[in-house]
């Protein structure tokens, strides 16, 4: 292919990348302006005082979209799973009950598969919400609340494949999400319980979770000498130590930054009180670790003591933050 033919086609490719951002945006769009509040509150209560769990049903691209749905409602505090409609045919119809909430999706609202769990939800009395394009289709009239998709078509150049219709319904089901996240009131502390693993587990942990406490801690009485300062630091290994007053309050801190400048050859002479530094910047054990992080970072320092009510209850070190996957 000549370097000029192989320039037009990335034009061409670029040019078909805009125009489906463009589409998808405007699908978007018009769901933001038809988004109807009475129905959108409706469902939102549904699925807030429901006594079960929210179930996600749906075919295809639907059914894929359906399950990112599911996966964020119930890592946001509001119990959710995904029923494949054709297994619900098939005995998983006995996984709904009368206390759950089911939301169907179907672009078109008519999909086959979807028949058997509105009959079902029909028979047991089953609060069902129904996302669909057109409000009479099947789907559409069997909901005890419709949520209308926008009706503009699709980006794809033959007008088949979802593209549109399944960024809606993503935005659609965010909306639900975020929605339940508020009315909760849904906290960091909560999403932390629900998300122990991985990056986003390491950065929402608890400066509890890494701290070095009891003997770990680099802790010494104010009043102690610059050699028992150094033997302190050496083996604690953690580049700085702690200073408590008679009542055992943290009154100041010394890091081996702070010795190698004011280093002098009578230093061994000195006192604690003399050289550390007063009032250090400290973190609560309750503090999520990305805020450690944070203060670490704009304070350019390594190492903050953990306090409650003046006290020192330990120390974590950005060597810490670093293992753990933090930063």
């Amino acid at each position: 292919m000549s370097a000029t033919i192989q320039q037009s086609q990335k034009e061409l490719d670029r040019l078909s990348a805009i125009r489906t951002i463009d589409t998808e945006i405007k699908a978007i769009e018009e769901l933001k302006h038809s988004l109807d509040a009475d129905s959108l509150t409706k469902a939102l209560d549904l699925m807030q005082n429901a006594k079960g769990r929210i179930i996600i049903t749906g075919m295809g691209k639907s059914g894929h979209i359906g399950k990112k749905i599911a996966a964020s409602l119930a890592s946001t505090g509001t119990p959710s799973f995904f029923v494949h409609p054709a297994e619900a045919s098939h005995g998983d119809l006995g996984m709904i009950t009368e206390d759950d909430v089911v939301i169907a999706i179907s672009n078109s609202g008519e999909s086959k598969e979807l028949v058997d769990i509105l009959n079902y939800c029909k028979r047991f009395g089953i609060t069902l919400i129904s996302i669909t394009k057109n409000p009479e289709s099947s789907l559409g009239k069997a909901g005890d609340v419709v949520l209308a998709l926008p009706n503009n078509g699709e980006a794809c150049p033959l007008g088949l494949a979802p593209t549109n219709s399944t960024t809606a319904t993503l935005v659609l089901g965010d909306i639900l999400t975020i929605g339940m996240i508020e009315r909760k009131g849904f906290s960091k502390e909560d999403f932390n319980d629900r998300h122990p693993g991985g990056k986003l587990g390491a950065i929402l942990k608890r400066v509890s979770d890494l701290m070095h406490t009891g003997q770990e801690m680099p802790l010494l009485d104010e009043n102690s000498n610059m050699q028992a300062v150094l033997l302190e630091m050496t083996s604690k290994r953690l580049g700085c130590v702690g200073f408590i007053n008679q009542n055992g309050d943290l009154t100041g801190i010394l890091t081996d930054g702070d010795l190698r400048r004011c280093l002098s050859s009578k230093i061994l002479e000195e006192k604690a009180v003399d050289l550390m530094t007063r009032n250090p910047k400290t973190i609560s054990p309750n503090a999520m670790t990305a805020e450690a992080l944070k203060i670490m970072h704009d304070k350019k320092i390594t190492n903050l003591f953990v306090v409650e009510n003046s006290k020192p209850v330990g120390v974590i070190h950005i060597h810490d933050l670093l293992n753990n996957g933090v930063a």
